[in-house]
């Protein structure tokens, strides 16, 4: 079935469809926030995957609509992860063989999710293969070249970019000229020769510093100064108190760009409850409305 086809058979045309639709695809998103939530270290990483994922569909010169779908399975990409154990998830340190099978299932899992939500078709294929590499040594699959949808070879560049300049509880973040050193020397191998050729145009490129270490336009990543996770800043959060997902420390912020101010308040578990960020959610939703 084509896109259009699958587009009218899915959404209809009526206001009330694409409201409904709208909302189908919003709680899928929240759904995905919320996974990523569970992660000290990762947060804005869906954000940022999805941006880079978008500019480089829009280097590439697909369509409006393409570029739309993209974005989406960008934000998806690890909805999956919603059934690895956090002993596994919050893992300080490198995994085992086995743990990292068990991570290695994420795409077959969030692929089944995605089939049984009548928007999951548009963005199955950057889920499921996101991990593939074009050298056929990627999983689940270990598909080869071609076999690897271009939504799939773009999201898979994209979250290696930001998996390798993204701190982890055991490393600092990469330079960003180390990481596309690694995408450049693994053209055709790890990553899709064409679609990586456009990422590293990005390196000179003045909106990469707007992503890169920012979990929202204009916010900037900050790392708990008592004991090193993320703690995510949001819109509403500015000119109040966030905390520290893991050690409860409260830290009192005036302005987005600036620092952290630790504070003499703990968080209480209602505190540490995963709220989806409506002003990241939307702002896909924006970006998606040719979907619908």
């Amino acid at each position: 079935m084509n896109f259009s086809r699958l587009q009218r058979a899915l959404f209809g045309t009526s206001r009330h469809d694409r409201d409904r639709n709208r909302a189908a695809l919003s709680s899928l998103l929240s759904l995905a926030w919320v996974v990523e939530a569970r992660d000290p270290y990762t947060g804005g990483h869906l954000w940022r995957v999805a941006r880079y994922s978008n500019l480089v569909a829009r280097q590439a010169g697909l369509q409006q609509r393409d570029v739309a779908s993209i974005t989406v399975g960008a934000f998806l990409h690890d909805l999956g992860k919603v059934a690895i154990p956090d002993a596994v998830l919050r893992k300080a340190g490198p995994l085992t063989d086995e743990e990292y099978s068990v991570i290695k299932t994420h795409p077959t899992i969030g692929t089944e999710l995605l089939m049984r939500h009548p928007l999951g078709e548009l963005v199955a294929d950057a889920v499921y293969e996101h991990h593939e590499r074009p050298d056929g040594k990627g999983y689940p699959r270990r598909l080869h070249g071609d076999q690897i949808s271009r939504k799939a070879a773009i999201v898979g560049i994209c979250d290696a970019f930001d998996a390798m300049t993204s701190a982890r509880p055991y490393r600092a973040p990469m330079l960003k000229q180390r990481a596309f050193s690694i995408i450049r020397e693994g053209l055709g191998s790890q990553f899709d020769a064409h679609f990586g050729s456009l990422f590293l145009q990005l390196e000179a490129d003045d909106r990469l510093a707007h992503i890169v270490g920012h979990s929202d336009d204009g916010i900037p990543l900050r790392e708990c100064l008592a004991c090193g996770p993320t703690v995510v800043v949001r819109r509403e959060t500015v000119e109040s108190t966030v905390f520290c997902p893991v050690c409860r420390t409260g830290y009192n912020l005036t302005v987005a760009s600036q620092p952290l101010t630790p504070s003499n308040i703990q968080a209480t578990a209602e505190d540490l409850q995963p709220r989806p960020d409506g002003h990241v959610i939307n702002a896909v939703l924006d970006a998606a409305q040719l979907l619908f």
